[in-house]
């Protein structure tokens, strides 16, 4: 049997688990952990460094029916050892003894409730989909690590109006939790002790009473009527054609989607709404307003770049999905610089036919897979004397471009 033990934010063990300790014959843990446990004087130890050659050393111990104990930081089935030892062991010759997460402590220092708080881990992962989660959700808690820090969650956060939370040495005499700005966060050198990062939407950082816990579940609905977006003589992509888009688009929580051309924003506040980082590019000045009204109407944050593509964009960070809803004699351009840098699909709808081969050549040439149908609906209309009718809608191009498995996988921006 291997006693798991989360020895929480350092409080000293429960009398359980050190009863644990001192009758192994083998304990495994950090530097740290091992210091303060009362590993008896026959037990062999083994610090965690590399998992392959610890697990073996366990797996020997185990073999001759010995008593094995791991110690861990917080709460070891949180992010943490369980998993791996589940995995080579089996769950049933687990005796896992949790401790109070640095999530929890964290959250508890700041004296908020976390059941609706998105947690991510940035340790030895990839830092943007952290960065993404911040900038969609108003209450993000993330596990750092070297390379992922405040200064580089900062660093990518300067332009969002959130407050960092920075919880260090939880639960140590030199605990420290500190509240800063995005750009004072980048601007510091935070050192090794930073237990997690709370990312905060103040405005909304105590939300709503919540049934399930985690981030929200997605929409009920989506592909909204037109006339639940403020837009511009009918100026709007049309709920057809969004359903599919969105479909191709994939949007959700850690994804960075672009809204290029947005218009009244109606691709950007769906995309929103299934938990993805939105930025909506647009070129003018009363586009940009209602933008942005039509976001706060939904309880959704969109970024809004004021500006024309594909100019603009060489400032964005690179996007996962694009939405190109644009038009003019720039739309080659404009997809071409999309698709070099979209991670995963580019999504463009246009009206007008002379542009389709255009828009196509651009997606197969940045080394996406090319597919795409005409949309040709008719709504139900009523007549007088209670009669309907068809009412056709103007046909619409919806072209996608994929990025290959493989390039994708390795996040190919070509």
């Amino acid at each position: 049997m291997i006693t798991v033990v989360g020895t929480g934010t350092g409080a000293p063990l429960p009398a359980d688990a050190t009863a644990a300790v001192a009758g192994a014959r083998l304990v495994v843990g950090g530097r740290r952990h091992l210091a303060a446990a009362p590993v008896p004087a026959g037990a062999e130890t083994v610090v965690l460094g590399a998992l392959a050659p610890a697990l073996d050393v366990v797996e020997r111990h185990l073999d001759k029916g010995d008593p094995v104990v791991v110690l861990a930081s917080g709460d070891p089935g949180f992010f943490g050892i369980v998993r791996v030892l589940a995995e080579r062991f089996g769950s049933g010759r687990l005796d896992v003894r949790p401790g109070v997460s640095s999530v929890a402590a964290a959250f508890a220092r700041a004296g908020l409730p976390w059941e609706d708080a998105v947690v991510v881990s940035a340790h030895g992962r990839d830092l943007r989909t952290a960065v993404n989660a911040c900038r969609a959700r108003p209450k993000v808690a993330v596990l750092t690590g070297p390379g992922a820090g405040p200064a580089e969650l900062g660093a990518a956060l300067r332009a969002e109006a959130r407050t960092l939370v920075v919880a260090s040495a939880l639960g140590s005499v030199g605990e420290r939790l500190e509240r800063v700005t995005p750009a004072e966060a980048a601007a510091r050198d935070w050192g090794t002790a930073v237990s997690v990062v709370l990312c905060l939407d103040e405005s909304r950082a105590l939300g709503a009473v919540r049934t399930v816990a985690g981030p929200p579940a997605g929409p009920t609905r989506w592909a909204l009527e037109e006339d639940e977006f403020t837009h511009r003589d009918s100026m709007i992509t049309k709920f057809e054609v969004r359903a599919l888009a969105l479909a191709r688009l994939g949007p959700r929580l850690g994804d960075l989607v672009w809204d290029v051309g947005a218009g009244s924003g109606s691709v950007a506040v769906e995309c929103a709404r299934f938990g993805a980082a939105v930025t909506a590019v647009e070129k003018t000045l009363d586009g940009v307003g209602r933008i942005r009204a039509n976001a706060a109407a939904h309880g959704v944050d969109v970024r809004v770049v004021h500006g024309a593509a594909p100019t603009v964009l060489s400032d964005l960070d690179d996007p996962d999905a694009v939405f190109v809803g644009g038009g003019g004699h720039e739309l080659p351009a404009v997809v071409t610089a999309c698709a070099r840098r979209a991670r995963r699909t580019v999504v463009v709808a246009l009206a007008a036919l002379d542009r389709v081969p255009a828009v196509r050549a651009a997606l197969t040439g940045a080394g996406l897979d090319c597919d795409g149908v005409l949309l040709q609906s008719s709504r139900l209309a009523p007549l007088p004397g209670d009669v309907t009718r068809l009412a056709a809608t103007n046909p619409v191009f919806l072209l996608w471009g994929v990025r290959p498995p493989a390039a994708a996988e390795e996040g190919v921006a070509q």
